[in-house]
């Protein structure tokens, strides 16, 4: 066998009110080259000493947990998706240790298989739905099987925020309560569901405000991101209303026009 490419997009989270159920791809790339068996895995990267080059590696450790008996190899890993800083680096590289899998093991796994595997690993499937179908998806999770669908979105330009000091996943998942307004939870779900249906019909200048106002996550979690609440004043002053907080928190984005987005960048510098 010959060298083997895997290319994973950077994904988004949680767009609106789809709190681990609607994200996006983004055209960042994390590749990894698939090269000669070695005695060991060994795993080439430059993406700092924090992240293992042996068995202990992400890619590795996914590719182990679908198929125990591929053999080692040498990988190379290509990054331009920015690690552990919410915009989908674990994901990306669970994604490849599926798909290596499943090449290497000859496992002839169908894409549903390998969104339903991933979902499993990280426990909700957005990320690994957008990273695998592309573009925007809704996707739902009830902790053995995944529902996910693609709605295609062209013109659409993102620009993000990374925290420099991160967040971390379970920190914040720690501020999300247990129970929510049943008022808050109607308003939140028909605002994301006008969202959802808006983007299918390809309206997303109409579609991208109802981003704004979610009552399930955003609230808990604003005290962890004041930035948030600066991007998006900037933001409704430039004529933006498209600001959400990504993920679980490393990252806020604001969708819309290239144009109108380097103007905030500009603004916001």
């Amino acid at each position: 066998m010959g060298k083997v490419i895997i290319r994973v997009p950077a994904t988004s989270a949680n767009l609106g009110s789809g709190v681990d159920s609607v994200g996006i791809a983004f055209h960042l790339y994390f590749t990894v080259i698939v090269e000669e068996q070695t005695e060991k895995w060994k795993v080439n990267h430059a993406l700092g000493s924090d992240i293992p080059t042996d068995k202990n590696n992400l890619i590795v450790q996914t590719i182990l947990k679908v198929n125990p008996k591929v053999m080692p190899h040498q990988l190379t890993v290509i990054s331009d998706v920015p690690i552990a800083h919410g915009l989908g680096s674990s994901t990306t590289a669970v994604i490849a240790g599926i798909k290596i899998a499943n090449i290497l093991g000859e496992m002839d796994l169908s894409l549903e298989e390998q969104i339903n595997i991933g979902s499993k690993m990280e426990g909700h499937p957005e990320n690994i739905a957008a990273g695998l179908l592309g573009s925007m998806v809704v996707a739902s999770f009830d902790g053995e099987k995944t529902l996910a669908t693609k709605i295609p979105v062209s013109d659409i330009s993102a620009l993000m925020y990374i925290r420099p000091d991160g967040i971390s996943e379970k920190e914040s998942r720690k501020k999300l309560p247990k129970t929510i307004n049943y008022a808050q939870a109607i308003y939140s779900s028909g605002r994301e569901n006008l969202f959802v249906a808006l983007m299918a019909q390809g309206k997303w200048q109409q579609a991208l405000p109802l981003m704004e106002g979610d009552k399930f996550h955003e609230p808990y979690r604003s005290d962890l991101v004041p930035e948030l609440a600066t991007i998006r004043k900037e933001a409704h002053r430039e004529g933006i209303f498209a600001t959400y907080l990504s993920g679980a928190g490393p990252a806020i984005g604001t969708l819309g026009k290239k144009s109108s987005l380097i103007e905030l960048r500009i603004k916001l510098e």
